[in-house]
């Protein structure tokens, strides 16, 4: 259970301050914890953000499956991947990932994060693929750039609607899976 709080606790951390936020200190006063307490769960910040790529991501990534599998067709299986992932923007888990993949790691964190990020853009390639690209892979690494893009943009909270950010996507990469 106190692990499940440190890492809820990670999670608010870095979706309110950024990575600069997530210390020890802040992570023993969020729990309640002894800052030296802390230390026998997680040996470095590092660490606790692998352990939140490694419960976190396959949530996220679960939850873009079954938005892709509910869909009829590869196309609806392309907008529902699309849709998803930027839905997920204003989850506090999602917030999280940003912040984490945009601070600096060890090696170790930078692979994990590099596989479930593998993991996601494999989810597409069969439906670019059913949809005649000659390299689906190559296709869904591009469409995946798209999401990624639109999920900065959202991030940044810029000028335009966080919708209108998600329907620009939405129309770049079904014009664009579409050949």
């Amino acid at each position: 259970m106190q692990r499940g709080a440190l890492l809820d606790a990670a999670r608010s951390l870095l979706s309110e301050g950024g990575t600069e936020a997530l210390t020890f200190p802040a992570l023993a006063e969020r729990t309640g914890l002894a800052r030296s307490s802390v230390y026998e769960y997680f040996r470095s910040r590092a660490a606790v953000v692998e352990e939140l790529c490694e419960v976190d991501f396959p949530v996220w990534a679960a939850e873009v499956a079954a938005a892709m599998e509910a869909a009829d067709s590869p196309e609806k299986q392309v907008e529902a991947y699309v849709r998803r992932q930027l839905a997920l923007v204003g989850d506090r888990r999602h917030r999280a990932v940003v912040a984490i993949s945009a601070s600096e790691l060890d090696a170790g964190a930078r692979e994990k994060i590099r596989a479930a990020h593998g993991g996601l853009v494999a989810m597409i390639v069969e439906a670019l693929g059913a949809l005649g690209h000659q390299e689906p892979r190559l296709a869904a690494m591009l469409l995946q750039g798209i999401v990624d893009a639109a999920v900065r943009r959202i991030e940044l909270g810029v000028a335009e609607d966080p919708e209108a950010i998600t329907e620009a996507a939405v129309t770049m990469a079904l014009r664009g899976v579409r050949g």
